[in-house]
C-alpha cells in the first residue's frame, strides 16, 4: 500500500471516529434534556390549580365571616335604638311624675289644714261680735293646738332645744353668754325661734343662746 493510500485511510478513521464521538455526545445531550419533557411539567399545572382553590376557598370564608359580623351589628344597633328609646321614654315619663308630684304633693297638707282655716274664719267672726278676750283667747289656743297636731300627723315635729346639749345638727348659735355652774359650757340657755324636723329632716334649724 502506498504512502498516499495510508494516509487516506487514516484520515477516514479519524472521520469515523469524530462522527461516533458527536453522536455520542448528542445522545448524551437528548438524555440530559429529556427529564424536562410535557410530563414533568403537569403536576407544576395541578399545584396551581391546588392553589388556586385554597385561595377562593379562603376568600369564600371571609366573606361569610364578614356577612355574619355584619348582621350581628345591625342586630346590635336595632337592639341598642329600642333600647334607647325606651330610656328616653322612661326618662320623660319620669320627670312628668315628678314635676306633678313637686306640684300636687302639698295637696294632702292643704287638705288636711283646711279644716283649721275654716276654725280661724268662725274665731274671727265671733271676735267681731264680743270683748270678752279670754274667751277669744281660749279659742284660738283650741285652735293652735289643732293646727299643731294636724302639723305632726303629717311629720313635723318641734326640735327640743332649752336645756339641751348645743348640737350644730339641730341648732344654730346667735349669741353666746358666760356659762355658771347652773349653765354649765355648751348648753342651751334659751331658744329664741324654734327649729323643726320634717320626718327626721330638719327643714329649720334651732336659732337658741349657748353658755360659752
Amino acid at each position: 500500500m502506498s504512502k498516499k493510500n495510508k494516509k487516506y485511510m487514516k484520515e477516514a478513521k479519524a472521520e469515523e471516529a469524530q462522527e461516533m464521538k458527536e453522536a455520542q455526545e448528542a445522545k448524551e445531550t437528548n438524555e440530559t434534556i429529556e427529564p424536562v419533557s410535557e410530563e414533568p411539567g403537569e403536576p407544576v399545572e395541578e399545584n396551581a390549580s391546588s392553589e388556586a382553590g385554597e385561595a377562593v376557598t379562603e376568600e369564600e370564608k371571609l366573606l361569610t365571616a364578614l356577612s355574619e359580623a355584619e348582621a350581628k351589628y345591625n342586630d346590635l344597633h336595632d337592639k341598642y335604638l329600642r333600647q334607647m328609646a325606651e330610656f328616653e321614654n322612661y326618662r320623660k315619663r319620669t320627670l312628668k311624675e315628678k314635676s306633678e308630684l313637686i306640684l300636687n304633693g302639698s295637696a294632702h297638707l292643704m287638705t288636711a289644714v283646711l279644716p283649721i282655716l275654716d276654725d280661724m274664719d268662725r274665731a274671727l267672726e265671733a271676735m267681731s261680735k264680743t270683748e270678752d278676750a279670754g274667751n277669744c283667747r281660749q279659742g284660738f289656743e283650741l285652735i293652735a293646738n289643732k293646727f299643731r297636731t294636724t302639723l305632726e300627723q303629717n311629720g313635723l315635729r318641734e326640735i327640743e332645744a332649752k336645756g339641751e346639749p348645743f348640737d350644730t345638727d339641730y341648732h344654730e348659735a346667735i349669741a353666746m353668754v358666760p356659762a355658771t355652774d347652773e349653765m354649765p359650757k355648751g348648753q342651751v340657755i334659751d331658744c329664741v325661734q324654734k327649729g323643726y324636723k320634717l320626718n327626721d329632716r330638719v327643714i329649720r334649724h334651732s336659732k337658741v343662746v349657748v353658755a360659752n
